[in-house]
Formats: C-alpha cells, sequence, structure tokens
C-alpha cells in the first residue's frame, strides 16, 4: 500500500477549539507531539493560562482563570489538571520543538551579536526576604525577583 492509500485510510485529526490568533500561529507548531484531541486542546488553555495577565499564582486555578477551591471543581479546570498529571505526553519534545522554532526565527536565533534570554523565573516576589531573591530589572524597572 502506497503512502497516498495509507493516508485516505487514517481517520481525520479531530479539530480542537482554536487559541487567540497569535497563540494558535505558534501552538499549532506543536500538534504533532499530541497524539489526542483532548492533549491539544489542554495545551492550548496550558499555554493560554500561562500568558494570562494575572495578579494570582500561576496555579491550576489561576490558569484557568476561575476562583480556588470551587473553581477547582469546574471542567475547565479539570481537564487541564488531567493534562498536566495524567496525559502522555513528552515533555523533552516539547522543549526541543520550542527551541527549534526559537533559532529558526530571525527575531529570536543566536547571532554573533549575542542571543535572546527568556527567564520565566522573573514574576515578582512579594516581600523583604525571600530564598533567591535579589533586586534585578523586571522589563525595565528594578524590583524584587
Amino acid at each position: 500500500m502506497g503512502a497516498e492509500e495509507a493516508e485516505k485510510k487514517m481517520t481525520k485529526r479531530i479539530e480542537v477549539a482554536r487559541a487567540p490568533a497569535p497563540l494558535e500561529e505558534y501552538v499549532k507548531h506543536f500538534d504533532p507531539l499530541f497524539g489526542k484531541s483532548n492533549q491539544r486542546d489542554g495545551f492550548r488553555r496550558y499555554i493560554e493560562g500561562l500568558l494570562l495577565p494575572s495578579e494570582r499564582h500561576k496555579t491550576l486555578t489561576g490558569l484557568v482563570n476561575c476562583e480556588p477551591i470551587v473553581g477547582a471543581q469546574l471542567p475547565g479546570a479539570q481537564a487541564l489538571q488531567w493534562f498536566l498529571s495524567e496525559a502522555d505526553w513528552d515533555e523533552r519534545q516539547i522543549q526541543e520543538s520550542r527551541l527549534q522554532l526559537l533559532r529558526e526565527d530571525p527575531t529570536t536565533a543566536p547571532t554573533s551579536k549575542g542571543v535572546l534570554v527568556i527567564d520565566e523565573t522573573g514574576d515578582r516576589k512579594d516581600g523583604g526576604r525571600q530564598d533567591g531573591s535579589c533586586r534585578q530589572a523586571i522589563f525595565g524597572k528594578a524590583g524584587q525577583g
């Protein structure tokens, strides 16, 4: 059986709810790494939640933008909990794909002049003294981080 015949016999992938336009353009690159539609949807909701402007910590309920405790029982929170703790996906493959995308894009690829460093640990911290905390520039402002 040729490749064309095999492709005809394959089941069409189930579509998932799209993320907002700029985010969808990014996350669709990772679709081949997820075999199931609920995994692809969970990845979209997870990345979307990480990028939401939120004063709350990035907890499960914060990621799905619902209230703690009561909101944890909602379907969106339960689906994200399943994706993060039970779904079968390889975080190393996600990291490899993410880095490949960064290297292929001329605006983020390393050059002889330097490299873009993305440090997700730059969230502001409250309080005067915390382990691993020191003054640093966060988006051009000096602050505790």
